[in-house]
């Protein structure tokens, strides 16, 4: 049975909010940093989150095994090194740090898919949103890949292996919760475009007929302004 986790983060359910109106809507996303489809994704959804009044919690899904990629694979590298990072982020997590994660996983994204840096020590990231630096160890520590691949699993027993990333999860109108992977695109939407985005989502994602909307790629993720 995949943890319901909303009631621990303090975030009422749908049904519970219809008698507490200033509750927010409670929002789970599945990321690695490693991926330029879910970064896009994810400044996205954090520059609607307070007009649509999301409380977004953010959970770890690993491409490196997720992919099962392979030492010997160019892609490896990277991947491995991301996990690292998803080690970090479950460390600051157990710390009872969730409100400051988004900001690291935008430190992430910045000098990844923004300033094209890669392996550096996460310490640095760590440093550059204030929080202590310490957090780095786990990096190389083992013991968090047991939170990671719990987290991970849970987001995949919601819509199935055959994904990527990013996974959105929400709460139907009766607690349950739902989610699907996406929506995969490829810079962020105008503000008007934006809100109605999370619309359709909702839509799509909480319709138990829905399966699938896709068309061929033919241009790639534009990351934008750098934040």
């Amino acid at each position: 049975m995949v943890r319901n986790e909303w009631d621990l983060l303090g975030v009422a359910s749908v049904t519970s909010r219809e008698s507490s109106p200033h509750m927010a809507t409670p929002v789970r996303f599945w990321l690695d940093p490693a991926c330029p489809w879910c970064w896009t994704t994810s400044q996205w959804i954090r520059r609607i989150a307070v007009e649509k009044d999301l409380h977004i919690t953010w959970e770890p899904i690993s491409l490196l095994v997720k992919n099962d990629v392979q030492p010997d694979s160019a892609y490896y590298g990277h991947v491995a090194w991301t996990r690292d990072l998803l080690r970090v982020l479950e460390a600051v997590r157990a710390a009872g740090l969730d409100d400051r994660m988004g900001d690291l996983y935008t430190e992430y994204g910045r000098r990844i898919h923004h300033l094209r840096e890669t392996m550096w020590d996460p310490a640095e990231a760590l440093d550059a949103v204030g929080i202590d630096m310490s957090y780095a160890d786990a990096a190389h520590d083992e013991k968090w890949d047991g939170p990671l691949l719990e987290r991970m699993g849970e987001g995949l027993a919601l819509v199935g292996n055959d994904v990527g990333t990013p996974i959105i999860g929400i709460l139907r109108a009766d607690g349950s919760e739902v989610a699907t992977f996406g929506p995969v695109i490829t810079k962020v939407p105008a503000h008007d475009d934006a809100l109605a985005l999370w619309d359709a989502f909702v839509t799509l994602t909480t319709l138990d007929e829905f399966w699938e909307l896709k068309r061929t790629r033919t241009v790639g993720p534009q990351p934008g302004d750098t934040p």
